[in-house]
């Protein structure tokens, strides 16, 4: 099992937590009818040369092919794109000193789909809108959910093999899932337990079906998922769950928390994370120490709060928050947010500039959203840095750039505490 010898080693250690914007080649290079232009060539040299990927002239070449035929790509081309696709992410990684890392979710289509379309039990339906000019194919589970094979064993093994540092796994939660699916199985055979003759309470049915489908999923296939992983060496798994205080009741909060739980429970030489953003913090703080297991909470700061520098409480506003998470008895520790991920379009502050519709923020800025945490938790062995979210919205050189600057930032934070 590998270590996290990073953050047993240094204050601050720095992470990935989200996926990066695949690149124009990489997307083209596995379709069967796009076509892969020069400009893709020539950002694939860019990016091979800047980041110093040890032959990338071998994609070039595997690109240029592409390029000149007229026949839809093989699946060994399209395993290699993928494949390459991942090294440059690592490679982006390294160059910008993140201590732990992983894909960038390169190998998979998106981060809800990616995990469904390899569960029996579901159907994909169709694409909705998530974010941004984002969308996200959406499934609704018609039979018990059922464990395939591996999902993201494969993936695991090929980034620990592409890379020095330490390998967290991101893996689509449980909550989220039940929350983006349609929910027609579970929903049809509570209606069955139910005396027609008599009127439901809809909103029970609704709820208990939601119930049933998480537990199934946490217990069927989740767990099975964890077991896989961690038996092959996989010593943090991150749990992502944008969709938790998305229905800010009782009941699912306390569903959440039930079924994160029964996820993590008995495992061991594994750590726990919970990434989660753009949600009511006042909520989740409220909940968050009854997570037995989950150790770090990753969560979004930098876009609550001011581009101006300055490390009084006052003047970081996105951070205050964090008090709130302290009061509530949470004694984790936290992926703290510190570069902003969307659009972009106010005045920044002395601490910022943009650049078309983002916003790159300062090595100083970072330094000062760092040293405001450290203040505030009272304890810097809590705090990792990471972006608030995925980059995965921004284009290459403006991800280059913020990733340049939270490494930079947090240097300079850790110089206050040597």
């Amino acid at each position: 099992m590998q270590r996290d010898q990073n953050s047993e080693k240094k204050i601050f250690p720095t992470q990935e937590i989200g996926s990066i914007a695949k690149p124009n080649w990489r997307v083209k290079g596995v379709s069967n009818e796009a076509r892969i232009l020069q400009r893709d060539v020539a950002e694939a040299e860019k990016w091979g040369k800047t980041l110093d990927i040890a032959n990338y002239s071998d994609l070039v070449v595997l690109l240029k092919t592409r390029q000149n035929s007229s026949d839809p790509p093989s699946e060994e081309q399209k395993n290699a794109i993928r494949d390459w696709s991942v090294r440059y992410v690592l490679a982006l990684f390294d160059k910008t000193n993140l201590d732990r890392v992983y894909s960038g979710e390169q190998w998979r289509v998106e981060m809800y789909e990616h995990l469904v379309r390899n569960i029996e039990g579901f159907k994909l339906l169709g694409s909705v809108h998530s974010f941004d000019y984002k969308y996200f194919n959406k499934g609704a589970v018609v039979a018990e959910p059922r464990f395939k094979q591996p999902i993201h064993l494969a993936e695991f093994e090929f980034v620990k093999s592409n890379t020095s540092k330490f390998v967290k796994v991101p893996i689509t939660g449980p909550y989220t899932v039940v929350d983006w699916s349609f929910n027609e199985y579970y929903e049809t055979e509570l209606r069955k337990e139910h005396d027609p003759k008599k009127l439901p309470d809809l909103r029970r049915i609704y709820f208990e079906a939601r119930r049933r489908f998480i537990l199934d999923l946490v217990r069927n296939v989740l767990r099975r998922e964890f077991a896989e992983l961690i038996s092959h060496g996989a010593a943090w798994i991150q749990i992502d769950e944008p969709a938790i205080t998305t229905r800010p009741d009782v009941e699912e909060m306390e569903l959440f928390v039930e079924a994160i739980n029964e996820l993590t429970s008995g495992f061991e030489n594994c750590t726990f994370s919970v990434h989660n953003c753009y949600s009511d913090y006042n909520l989740l703080a409220h909940y968050t120490p009854r997570l037995k297991d989950v150790t770090q909470l990753a969560l979004e700061f930098a876009n609550r709060d001011t581009s101006d520098l300055g490390v009084s409480l006052g003047a970081r506003p996105g951070y205050g928050i964090l008090q709130t998470f302290d009061d509530e008895g949470y004694t984790g520790g936290f992926g703290l947010g510190v570069s902003h991920v969307h659009d972009y379009s106010d005045k920044p502050g002395n601490g910022a500039y943009s650049e078309g519709r983002s916003i790159i923020e300062t090595p100083e800025l970072v330094r000062d959203r760092i040293l405001v945490a450290a203040k505030i938790l009272k304890d810097p062995s809590r705090i990792s840095v990471n972006p608030d979210c995925g980059l995965r919205t921004r284009n290459w050189d403006v991800t280059y750039q913020k990733l340049l600057a939270i490494d930079k930032g947090t240097q300079l934070a850790r110089r206050n505490f040597s």
